[in-house]
């Protein structure tokens, strides 16, 4: 009896240290953005006098000036984000779709072609991305041809295309993984039933892999959010810029005044917060989804 107490008290001696190093971790983890939000609500004086701390009056100001600075960015990143997003999972969930339900020659030798792009870092190609947007005709415009211009640069297409061409690699690994575990049993009940091929993946994978197209999107809505060397490449016009190019902007901008500069990093990371706030169920069912058993 007195060995069991023994154990009952180390036991929860130990659990109370595990859950303290997380307090710890936790404290330390969201302290930035605390202090990024308490840092938005000072001026210049505030700012340099009492750094650590909350000082009032707030300064509310600060976030209508960070709005009028970066709402056309937001704009911009919001609209190239969704239209990417929404290309690489309907490029990469029928490609998925393929490798795993159907047997064509050298499919195996395609899909391995198609991962090995994932060992290619991303700036190893930005030469060459660079010259194919160059050289590519504007989509909805008067160079046609390409041909002395500067083809899809300085367009919203040079982001959208090249994110949805790279997004796609590792939706594909994930998916096809995903599809080819779901049940033989559902898909011959489906074609027994006379759906035809596109009814079966409209109307039965799709639906199934509501989880990890949700990961896949939350994933590439981050990483379109917060780039920042393509759009700086490939984009001069300042009303196509996006919010990393305009928040770079508006801390040039505003380099002595923190206390919008630091309201507009606290607006840019709102959208991100919200999404995943929302979207955190889909998220951790797309992560910790396994084989579907018959």
């Amino acid at each position: 009896m007195h060995t069991r107490r023994s154990s009952s008290r180390w036991r929860f001696a130990g659990d109370g240290w595990i859950h303290g190093i997380l307090i710890v971790l936790a404290a330390v983890t969201f302290y930035p953005f605390v202090f990024l939000v308490m840092t938005s609500l000072k001026d210049n004086p505030q700012f340099f006098h009492q750094f650590w701390r909350l000082t009032f009056p707030l300064h509310f100001e600060n976030y209508a000036s960070a709005w009028s600075a970066i709402s056309g960015y937001i704009a911009n990143s919001f609209f190239v984000s969704v239209l990417s997003v929404l290309g690489v999972l309907a490029v990469s969930s029928l490609s998925a779709y393929a490798f795993a339900r159907h047997r064509f020659p050298g499919d195996t030798f395609l899909f391995y072609a198609i991962l090995s792009l994932m060992m290619i870092p991303g700036v190893l190609s930005l030469i060459s991305s660079f010259m194919w947007m160059k050289q590519f005709p504007l989509i909805g415009g008067n160079n046609l041809l390409g041909q002395g211009g500067t083809g899809l640069l300085n367009s919203r297409w040079a982001l959208i295309l090249p994110y949805i061409s790279g997004g796609q690699v590792f939706a594909i690994f994930i998916l096809r993984s995903f599809i080819a575990n779901l049940p033989e049993e559902l898909f011959e009940a489906a074609r027994l039933d006379g759906a035809s091929e596109l009814a079966v993946f409209a109307r039965l994978v799709l639906p199934l892999s509501k989880p990890i197209l949700g990961t896949i999107a939350i994933m590439n809505i981050l990483s379109t959010w917060n780039d920042y060397v393509w759009p700086l490449i490939v984009l001069s016009d300042d009303s196509r810029k996006t919010l990393t190019i305009g928040l770079a902007f508006f801390q040039g901008a505003y380099a002595t005044t923190y206390g919008p500069l630091m309201a507009g990093y606290v607006i840019a990371s709102l959208p991100l917060l919200i999404l995943f706030l929302f979207t955190m169920r889909y998220f951790i069912e797309g992560l910790t989804s396994g084989a579907l058993k018959a």
